[in-house]
């Protein structure tokens, strides 16, 4: 998710959980929610840098243990006539925790994933419920933190008054309409791996597929399918009146066994690549020195729109032997995030 849905969910996860907490909790709050995004700024630093931090250290449970400490600390400092109600640092530390914990969980039903188990284990959870950036989940945050203020300023216009702290029910209803939304996208999801995993494609069984949502709508998704020879994209509409078209997919064929590609799986750049890519295809040309291999994680008409996306670049001679080994961004997504 981008950092303004993170930040909006923390807020409204304040307002309804822990709608007694003075201001000044809210800012540590909000910090712990959003802190995690830190690793996207090491695009920066280079495409090595990004493969290694983006979506690892810093979305681990462990790291939103330690946020949550980091933020919360500062308040056992304070004296009493710092702040204008005293805080209590356990219901301060757990309201962090719960916005670090949110930040993960709304990250793990995207396609990037998460290392939630670092350092004990590299393995990346993901969900694939949700796009990078869903519209309808910002749009139901929105609300959540817009609406209660329109109605409160209609309620001070007729001089009525809730017992109930400001914002509270609209965060509530916000997270319950949100959690209606997963739940749709979770059964659909469900829906376009069954309709991929009962067809063939080119005359093969899938061997592996995948679902990745879209932002505008839970009842358009798109699939990748792995079979022997090639690698598949293709839409796949659900619901009333989905109509899955196997026939429409666009296939890339997979390069046939070389020397090259063997000397390639087993360079230390590759390795490091195919840890994080979930479909990774390669690209073999034949060059006067021996072979270019380009590594990319499929499909390819989604680098512009999902973020920062690491491609390998392998020479090798004609016997196999590597030459030079790069990570490189992938032009379109490039060009995309630095323009």
């Amino acid at each position: 998710m981008d950092p303004l849905t993170h930040a909006l969910a923390s807020y409204s996860l304040k307002r309804a959980a822990f709608p007694r907490l003075p201001r000044l909790a809210t800012v540590a709050i909000l910090v712990a929610g959003t802190i995690a995004d830190l690793d996207s700024l090491s695009g920066y630093y280079g495409p090595s840098a990004y493969l290694t931090l983006h979506r690892t250290y810093f979305h681990s449970l462990l790291a939103a243990l330690l946020f949550s400490l980091l933020v919360s600390l500062p308040f056992l400092l304070l004296k009493p006539k710092a702040v204008e109600k005293p805080i209590c640092f356990a219901t301060l530390f757990l309201a962090a925790l719960s916005a670090s914990l949110l930040h993960l969980l709304m990250d793990l039903c995207q396609t990037l994933g998460v290392e939630l188990l670092w350092p004990f284990s590299s393995h990346r959870f993901a969900l694939d419920w949700v796009a990078p950036a869903d519209l309808w989940i910002l749009g139901i945050l929105l609300a959540g933190v817009l609406l209660p203020i329109l109605s409160g300023l209609v309620t001070e216009e007729i001089g009525a008054r809730s017992k109930s702290p400001r914002g509270r029910l609209g965060a509530s209803l916000a997270f319950i309409a949100l959690i209606l939304y997963l739940f749709v996208r979770f059964v659909y999801h469900g829906n376009a791996i069954a309709a991929l995993e009962s067809r063939t494609y080119r005359g093969e069984s899938p061997r592996r597929v995948a679902a990745f949502g879209e932002s505008g709508t839970p009842f358009r998704w798109h699939g990748i399918v792995e079979t022997e020879r090639a690698l598949h994209d293709v839409e796949v509409p659900v619901g009333p009146a989905g109509d899955f078209e196997p026939g429409s997919a666009m296939t890339s064929y997979k390069p046939e066994p070389s020397p090259a590609l063997n000397a390639v799986r087993n360079s230390l750049v590759a390795r490091r690549f195919l840890q994080v890519a979930r479909f990774p295809k390669a690209s073999v040309e034949k060059t006067p020195e021996g072979f270019h291999v380009i590594i990319r994680d499929f499909p390819y008409n989604l680098d512009a729109t999902s973020g920062r996306r690491v491609q390998v670049l392998i020479d090798t001679d004609p016997s196999g032997k590597i030459l030079s080994e790069d990570l490189d961004w992938v032009p379109a997504s490039r060009d995309f995030w630095w323009r």
